[in-house]
């Protein structure tokens, strides 16, 4: 089967050749692993086929004690049956030489995939009008919230920037203290550096002494020393201890926070607040500024007609729980979960007019052990025509 046939297929067919084929993790893969991951299986078959081909064949003309197979001329069969155990290991040293290269590409992929930060594709951003960007926002006292958007052209200015350097550099989030020296003057200085890993676009940074002002800053930082910078943050102030860290980590439940981690982390300020006003109006779905502004601005709202005195909003949520042990990690859509004492745990999610598919992943704290469980669910919503009756024909 070609790699064109194969993308031809729909993704829902290429998850079920893939569950005949017996390829592991198959129900969390995107179409573009599902093809690759069909083609090695394919290519392994057929390997498969050859090795033991060879070795009937050769079990079938194998020569007695005598030198012989009990013909006469048992001299040119034996000649057939040498060339035959050679053939077949030639073959086992082919596919033994296929499996160590098949091997060292994994391998190259996997350091390829944990170096990269970029993302194939920014939820609602079209490609072209996708830039780099770093959010910080303050989750209590002790706690950030790094959340960033990175695109390959940043990564690739970022390798060529480095050049030799680049094959040992290290994806870095530095964390930086802010000190205002005067009215006009602010002064950084690197505090930690952070090694981190593609595949994820948000990171729980820990922090000492507060209340304190922070910047992060995230790139690539070279065995040499050299930091190349593909994106900094907006400033954000810790509160004081005494303020408790109470604030939930997951985006669904910052709803009933959210002037509150906006102000903290730099929202209401004069400058460098837009990409931060940005990430929020995204994700909330609804405008931010000065406290006092509708919580439900966007939402069905924006599908009804707003030409009758009748104003009629519907939205939707819903509520994802479970259960695990009390010690296992568990993410939701790539973003973790924070779990109750007794390993229960339970999420609200905007149900936006359209299919979703939530995969949620619970692993061991040493990472031997993983079970993922995929939801798909759908929110059809129908607009009806407005109905207008004539005061006059009403009945009492």
């Amino acid at each position: 089967m070609t790699p064109s046939t194969l993308r031809s297929y729909t993704q829902k067919d290429l998850a079920q050749l893939a569950k005949r084929r017996g390829v592991n993790g198959w129900h969390s893969m995107r179409k573009d692993q599902l093809v690759r991951a069909l083609l090695r299986a394919s290519k392994r078959k057929a390997e498969a086929k050859v090795v033991k081909k060879s070795s009937a064949a050769a079990r079938r003309v194998a020569p007695s004690k005598n030198g012989s197979n009990g013909s006469v001329n048992g001299t040119a069969h034996g000649s057939t049956a040498r060339e035959l155990r050679l053939r077949h290991d030639r073959s086992l040293r082919l596919a033994k030489k296929a499996r160590v290269s098949r091997r060292i590409e994994q391998a190259k992929m996997h350091l390829s995939r944990a170096k990269n930060l970029a993302f194939e594709q920014l939820q609602g951003k079209a490609g072209p009008s996708a830039k780099d960007r770093l959010i910080v926002m303050v989750r209590g006292p002790y706690w950030l919230h790094a959340y960033w958007e990175l695109t390959a052209p940043g990564i690739a200015r970022a390798q060529a920037a480095l050049g030799q350097d680049w094959h040992r550099a290290q994806p870095i989030l530095r964390l930086l203290s802010v000190t205002s020296g005067t009215s006009t003057t602010t002064s950084e200085r690197v505090l930690r550096e952070i090694v981190i890993h593609g595949g994820v676009k948000n990171w729980y940074v820990d922090i000492q002494g507060p209340p304190r002002t922070y910047r992060l800053e995230i790139g690539y930082l070279s065995a040499g020393g050299r930091f190349f910078s593909l994106a900094r943050s907006n400033v954000v102030n810790t509160p004081a201890a005494a303020a408790g860290d109470t604030l939930d980590a997951h985006w669904q439940d910052v709803l009933k926070d959210c002037d509150k981690i906006y102000a903290m982390s730099g929202g209401f300020a004069t400058e460098g607040g837009n990409e931060l006003q940005e990430l929020f109006e995204e994700r909330l779905r609804r405008p931010m500024g000065p406290p006092g502004t509708s919580r439900f601005e966007a939402g069905a709202d924006s599908l009804v007609p707003r030409d009758h005195n009748l104003r009629f909003q519907v939205d939707a949520e819903i509520v994802i729980h479970g259960v695990t042990h009390s010690e296992a990690r568990v993410t939701l859509q790539g973003e973790p979960l924070k779990l109750r004492p007794d390993g229960t745990f339970s999420v609200r999610l905007d149900m936006p007019n359209r299919r979703q598919v939530i995969p949620l992943v619970a692993s061991t704290r040493d990472g031997v052990e993983q079970r993922t469980i995929v939801l798909a669910v759908e929110r059809n919503t129908k607009i009806m025509e407005p109905l207008t009756r004539d005061g006059g024909n009403s009945s009492e």
